[in-house]
């Protein structure tokens, strides 16, 4: 043990003999662990908002769509094709199902400008066409007010209900519920107001607008919105399957699919959200670890070229530790600690960026950000693994200095 403490001593002395260098190096490795914690970091933050999507969506829900939620590679000239789904469509798939179950449409799209009285919002707000199952279907709740009807939906009334992010630009002093507001010189009753849902991803859920999904198509509706997504709800996860099965029969037989050709449309559950979104999180975590891996590699390579000098400018010094008894098996230790240690202080210096950074990340994007301890282990683990590797030659070559030759080198 004290052995080692003097060896972690005299490293940091020996750092201090070469600062450029040192800080040269310091920062490639503190780089490389930035990277390997950085794409960590994210990838567990990303997967737990998935999750707690997925826990939205439920076990007993899936969608039709007519793109998936993340497209890789060419595939997106094939969805593009693909036929919208219309709102005939979608009545007549609901009106045909006989399984008991939950059927909703929405569609929506972003940058409108909310104006009311001489008040406006920014223009980034979202607009949300659905029916009146929207509510039910996305556990979202009215906090004062009503929500949709039936009604509402089949006689196209220009009615709305807007999230709190929107009400506190438009509506900051006065009840909203009963007040018109103005979407591209469109009227729209105020009928109900949501409670605060907060931010995923850094996207604000309250910064919305939900009108009839009739209304929406004829209004706002452009070629990237005009085909709607069906959400279903069964009442339990038993019923998934068959309910899925004859939705998506009907659905087929409604948009003239041939039996030879694939659903022109996309079946959206849980499982297939968790799968694409590994996807995508696998790809991000190679691509931090393979720049990590090169800034490390990069950090080894000065790490030899440092302890190479340092051997050469103490090799007087090892010479008189041999000549007093000095084993060769110290001087390799000694010399290989020195190694580690340049590279656990470079890591620990990754680490501690990483951390504020991570923190800064969830601020910015309003996610909760999960620090992996695995990740964390894993740095550390790689870190003393470029040291023993990088450091292990000019710890041979040291250990192997004859005594004699050390004691004359000037």
């Amino acid at each position: 043990m004290k052995n080692l403490k003097e060896a972690i001593v005299m490293a940091f002395k020996s750092f201090g003999h070469y600062k450029l260098r040192t800080a040269l190096t310091l920062l490639s490795i503190a780089i490389g662990v930035f990277a390997i914690m950085g794409s960590g970091t994210l990838v567990n933050s990303i997967d737990n908002a998935v999750k707690n999507e997925m826990a939205n969506l439920g076990d007993n829900s899936f969608k039709f769509k007519k793109f998936p939620d993340i497209t890789i590679g060419s595939s997106w000239n094939k969805y593009m094709k693909r036929k919208a789904i219309t709102y005939s469509q979608a009545k007549e798939l609901k009106r045909s199902l006989t399984l008991p179950q939950i059927v909703s449409m929405e569609s929506s799209s972003r940058q409108y400008t909310i104006k009311a009285g001489n008040l406006s919002t920014d223009s980034d707000v979202k607009i949300i066409g659905c029916d009146e199952n929207f509510l039910v279907m996305n556990n979202v709740n009215i906090e004062s007010g009503r929500a949709f009807t039936d009604e509402d939906i089949q006689f196209n009334r220009n009615v709305a209900i807007i999230g709190k992010d929107v009400e506190s630009k438009i509506f900051p002093d006065i009840n909203p519920i009963g007040q018109k507001i103005y979407v591209k010189n469109q009227a729209f009753t105020v009928i109900g107001l949501l409670e605060k849902r907060g931010a995923i991803l850094g996207q604000s859920q309250d910064n919305i607008v939900l009108i009839p999904v009739t209304l929406f198509l004829k209004y706002f509706a452009t070629f990237w919105d005009e085909s709607l997504n069906i959400i279903f709800r069964v009442e339990s996860k038993d019923m998934l399957v068959p309910a899925m099965d004859e939705a998506i029969g009907l659905m087929r037989t409604i948009r003239n699919d041939k039996p030879w050709e694939e659903n022109s449309f996309e079946v959206i559950t849980s499982e297939t959200i968790s799968d694409q979104f590994s996807v995508f999180t696998t790809t991000l975590s190679l691509f931090g670890g393979f720049s990590g891996f090169i800034a490390l590699l990069a950090a080894g390579v000065g790490i030899m070229n440092i302890m190479l000098v340092s051997v050469k400018e103490r090799t007087r010094e090892i010479g008189i530790r041999k000549a007093i008894g000095a084993k060769n098996i110290w001087i390799l230790n000694q010399f290989i600690i020195e190694a580690i240690v340049l590279c656990q202080v470079g890591g620990i210096i990754g680490m501690i960026l990483g951390y504020f950074s991570a923190n800064l990340l969830g601020g910015l994007l309003n996610v909760n950000i999960i620090f992996p301890l695995f990740w964390v282990i894993f740095s550390l683990i790689i870190c003393t693994l470029v040291g023993l590797v990088f450091g292990a030659y000019p710890a041979w070559k040291a250990s192997k200095l004859d005594p004699i030759d050390a004691l004359r080198y000037e």
